[in-house]
């Protein structure tokens, strides 16, 4: 007779214990498809085709879960945002004994996102405006059409002055950010020093820069540039996303041999992008030139 009293909170407590652990352990796996629903919803958007924002939101909400339901994402602006609730209803083992059969499980994620407005380049590398106009139109990347972007020394674009130069010793390198690497920090509206010389910066490793071949990176672009040598600058405009395909920078640094000899240029295309690591932040302030960056706000 004592076990029989004892029985019904003792499965309370199993309740608490076991159930209670399960809606936390759902919660989590919930939280997570939220998460990739909202990124990959943003990810449409932020190229401008939010397409079926539901569907799209609950093929990652099943991929995760497989028997939740994601509500019709919500946007909003100011700052561009999406937020995607996931919510599935969870079963209990032992809670049915005191009354509770199953419980609502939901979760929300938001993403934010906007045009970079300071980052670190993985390519210690500066590409003028005017090459931007000149190989988009004027407008934002629309193709895929591979093009060689001489370095200045040589260049036919009609972007630099009779030196072909945009500053006297300067090729379009960025002073990195020292040490052993061959990155360089930057935002919209300052101004970075040149690295002097037609060759990359002596903390870029070979192996490192041919990593890049076919990856998509995000390039300063620079809209002024003035001083001389190593005391040469230019003023960061904004962020544009560049596919490398091939490069030639002199030496050991060359991957698919767009140009010869004394020549430097890399190849590639301007493309649009959407950037979800944690290199670069984006603002208000900042142009859009095809590229965006994705926060997860939550």
């Amino acid at each position: 007779m004592l076990l029989a009293l004892l029985l019904v909170p003792i499965l309370g407590f199993t309740a608490i214990a076991v159930d209670v652990g399960a809606l936390y352990a759902e919660r989590a796996r919930l939280q997570t498809a939220a998460d990739a629903a909202a990124l990959a919803v943003a990810r449409d958007c932020a190229r401008g085709a939010c397409g079926d924002m539901r569907a799209t939101a609950q093929d990652l909400v099943d991929a995760n879960t497989g028997n939740a339901t994601a509500a019709p994402p919500v946007l909003a602006s100011d700052p561009v945002r999406v937020t995607v609730t996931g919510s599935t209803p969870t079963e209990h083992w032992f809670a049915p004994v005191i009354g509770h059969e199953s419980t609502q499980v939901t979760a929300t994620a938001t993403v934010a996102w906007g045009a970079p407005d300071a980052g670190t380049a993985m390519l210690p590398l500066i590409f003028s405006w005017c090459e931007f106009t000149a190989q988009t139109g004027g407008g934002l990347p629309s193709t895929t059409t591979q093009r060689t972007i001489e370095l200045p020394k040589k260049s036919d674009t009609g972007c630099t002055g009779p030196s072909n130069m945009f500053v006297p010793g300067g090729f379009g390198w960025l002073t990195t950010d020292g040490g052993n690497t061959c990155r360089a920090t930057s935002r919209v509206g300052g101004r970075f020093t040149s690295e002097p010389g037609n060759n990359p910066s002596q903390g870029c490793d070979t192996e490192d820069v041919a990593a890049l071949v076919g990856r998509t990176v995000l390039l300063p672009i620079f809209d002024e540039a003035g001083g001389t040598g190593s005391s040469a600058w230019y003023h960061v405009h904004g962020y544009a996303a560049f596919t490398i395909t091939a490069y030639h920078f002199g030496g050991q640094y060359d991957a698919g041999q767009p140009c010869k000899g004394e020549d430097r240029c890399i190849r590639g295309y301007f493309t649009r992008f959407v950037d979800a690591g944690d290199s670069f932040t984006y603002g208000p302030g900042a142009p859009s030139l095809g590229a965006w960056v994705l926060r997860l706000v939550r």
